[in-house]
């Protein structure tokens, strides 16, 4: 997957993509494009930062960041080095793995296992720590799959640059998280 592009476009095409982590396979259903320091909604839009310097490296690395200090979310590094970009998984479905997803997430209906982005960072078990996680087979790895049918729409819960329709989403998915505008927006 070429995934040295700006996260605009490489959120789509993570449509149907399954991401593995230490044994637990996601199918992505659900995710949003951030697009650096030309981005008012990005982490990166002041520049770098400690926390989010693994955004300005190289595509095909993890950028995990804690959100309301409980949630782990994570994203997919993309476009040339240097160039802050990123998608952020929203909801997938557990293709793998189920038992250690269970053991992390408790009994929540399948649907649920993963949907939402902490949701999501929780079943496959990363935490900030894990910023930096190449993709590259060892630990982690994703794998293109089929879509199906794709919609587009306002990101979820930011108050800036609100209405950029960079959310993308498969149609009929269960996992699919909802669509609460921030009340800042």
């Amino acid at each position: 997957m070429d995934l040295d592009r700006p996260a605009r476009f490489v959120a789509p095409d993570l449509l149907g993509a399954v991401l593995t982590v230490d044994g637990v396979g996601i199918r992505v259903t659900e995710v949003e494009a951030y697009e650096g320091e030309a981005d008012p909604a990005s982490h990166a839009w002041r520049g770098m930062t400690p926390r989010n310097a693994v955004m300005f490296g190289k595509a095909g690395r993890l950028y995990v960041y804690l959100s309301y200090g409980i949630h782990s979310c994570v994203n997919i590094v993309c476009d040339v080095e240097g160039r802050a970009s990123a998608v952020l998984l929203r909801a997938g479905e557990v293709v793998a793995g189920e038992e250690a997803v269970r053991v992390r997430r408790g009994r929540v209906p399948y649907a649920r296992l993963a949907s939402g982005p902490g949701n999501l960072g929780s079943a496959l078990g990363l935490t900030a720590t894990d910023s930096g996680l190449a993709l590259d087979g060892v630990r982690a790895t994703v794998v293109a799959g089929p879509a199906g049918h794709i919609m587009s729409g306002p990101r979820v819960g930011i108050s800036r640059a609100a209405d950029t329709p960079w959310r993308f989403w498969l149609v009929g998915e269960p996992s699919v998280s909802g669509y609460p505008r921030s009340a800042r927006a």
